[in-house]
């Protein structure tokens, strides 16, 4: 079929799977502990083609999905992707527009991109219109639940393969945060060190502990207290000595908004802030605002659209999702000195799902 028939294409149907993986180990964080993930699998098929999108949510996603979502994409022209995505936002609000509706339209939207893209022909970054080649990454993992000699393990060896920064859970258990981050700092040496609270501290107990993580280098500090406290990210803004970063828990636009102005670095998750049409308008936010923006977990569905947005800091190469996107998908890129670079020569995101290995995992 050549790319003038396909103009007038309608989505054929939305198909949606979930799959809760075992962790490799119980984790934990400031204020959740956790030993599995699962993951919502959506795809759209049209013209012939299969696009592929996801979230990292409970299975209700999906049920959300079969049930509000999917009847108002099915039979859309398949190149109007904001259309759908209007839609989907529509026929979810009595539900709930933030959270689990807006993983879910994610998903969707993620999958329709894709199937645009493949569509064409051409990659997804090429689509949405490249401004780099390639995307800067953070190794992320260090959770609160690891000895010291697994932090340093994981920790050191992500700076023996060429990432230039790493990230560490702190919050736990504050007593011991600062001698967590020594141990650290001497397993990574010059590499940048960020840390992430997941909102586990008070104001002043945050404060205190940015000055004293400073004395070791680290340069980042994410959800230092809650992103509901928007006065405390305020204060820590203007007070701590590192960047303070927050948004992974932004779902719509408003969102985005109220957290713009109070931080350094404005965080933005595909598979929760309503997919990529979510991700390109709260990217245009911190543009505006003229502040720093970053990716959130998720790299092989962030990679493409993080080469469409400017301005752009880096991805988060979040440990878990790592693991899971390779045992899930074909395609799922793989760091080169710490960047990851979308694969042109693959259409779309560049995934396929792996459907016999997924089958083991299916939750719904």
């Amino acid at each position: 079929m050549t790319v003038a028939t396909r103009l007038d294409t309608a989505v054929e149907s939305v198909a949606v799977v979930a799959y809760t993986i075992p962790t490799e180990e119980p984790e934990s964080d400031g204020t959740l502990e956790w030993d599995s993930t699962t993951i919502v699998v959506v795809e759209a098929v049209a013209g012939g083609e299969r696009g592929l999108g996801y979230t990292y949510c409970e299975a209700a996603a999906g049920g959300l999905v079969e049930s509000k979502l999917r009847k108002v994409v099915e039979g859309r022209d398949a190149f109007d992707v904001p259309g759908a995505w209007e839609a989907t936002a529509r026929a979810a609000r009595n539900v709930g527009r933030p959270g689990i509706a807006s993983c879910a339209i994610a998903a969707v939207d993620c999958a329709l991109w894709d199937l645009k893209a493949r569509l064409l022909g051409i990659s997804l970054c090429s689509l949405l219109g490249r401004v780099r080649e390639t995307v800067p990454l953070y190794a992320s993992g260090g959770f609160t639940s690891y000895t010291d000699a697994r932090l340093e393990e994981q920790l050191g060896g992500w700076a023996a393969e060429g990432f230039a920064r790493v990230k560490m859970k702190v919050g736990r258990a504050p007593d011991r945060d600062l001698a967590r981050v020594r141990t650290a700092r001497a397993a990574i040496g010059d590499v940048e060190l960020f840390v992430d609270a997941n909102g586990a501290y008070e104001r002043k107990q945050a404060l205190r502990l940015a000055h004293a993580f400073g004395e070791q280098g680290v340069a980042y500090f994410e959800e230092p207290v809650s992103s509901d406290d928007v006065d405390g990210l305020r204060l820590l803004r203007d007070r701590a000595p590192q960047a303070i970063a927050a948004g992974e828990y932004a779902y719509v636009l408003a969102d985005f908004l109220r957290l713009v102005d109070v931080v350094d670095v404005l965080q933005a998750d595909v598979t929760r802030c309503g997919g990529v049409s979510g991700f390109l308008r709260a990217a245009a936010l911190a543009r505006a605002h003229g502040v720093e923006f970053s990716a959130h977990t998720a790299p092989s569905l962030h990679a493409h659209v993080c080469c469409a947005v400017q301005p752009f800091s880096h991805l988060e190469w979040f440990h878990d999702h790592v693991r899971i996107e390779g045992m899930l998908f074909d395609g799922a890129p793989e760091p080169e000195y710490g960047e990851l670079r979308p694969d042109l020569s693959r259409p779309g995101n560049g995934l396929e799902l792996k459907r016999q290995d997924a089958e083991r995992w299916r939750a719904s």
